[in-house]
């Protein structure tokens, strides 16, 4: 073989390596915008649970106007596997976690990619405000 033939099959390797990095690293991140958007979307879905729960009469098992006594009562409501002592749901996308003060209750979203810092995994935190039924999100990573 020649020296130019050697030449363009060194050089062919170089550009097949670096094409394929650029596509793991494109997956990847495509991976972690998915979870992100399936946690968003699970969030929302379990606002809008929680706010009927929250404007449901006592009388049909609802709050009442109130979050009731404690979050299990809204988590029971969601469903989702909820676990009463950890205050977690669980669906494909990641765990959420459960808290309620005064008349906001805060969802905690833990996705199973890792996130843009490239250590932890995405995430988000939604509030939920019982009163003017505002829902807030806001994404940690």
């Amino acid at each position: 073989m020649g020296t130019q033939q050697i030449l363009l099959i060194v050089l062919s390797v170089i550009i097949v390596g670096i094409a394929v990095a650029v596509g793991i690293t494109m997956f990847n991140a495509q991976a972690s915008n998915s979870n992100r958007q399936a946690l968003i979307g699970d969030m929302n879905n379990f606002g809008a649970n929680a706010l009927a729960f929250y404007k449901t009469p006592i009388t049909h098992g609802g709050g009442g106007k109130t979050w009731g006594s404690d979050i299990d009562e809204v988590g029971q409501w969601l469903g989702f596997g909820y676990v009463v002592g950890t205050n977690t749901l669980t669906s494909g996308n990641g765990s959420f976690v459960l808290s309620v003060a005064a008349d906001v209750v805060t969802i905690t979203a833990t996705g199973n990619e890792i996130g843009n810092d490239n250590t932890n995994n995405v995430g988000a935190v939604m509030t939920i405000t019982g009163a003017t039924s505002a829902i807030v999100t806001t994404i940690s990573n």
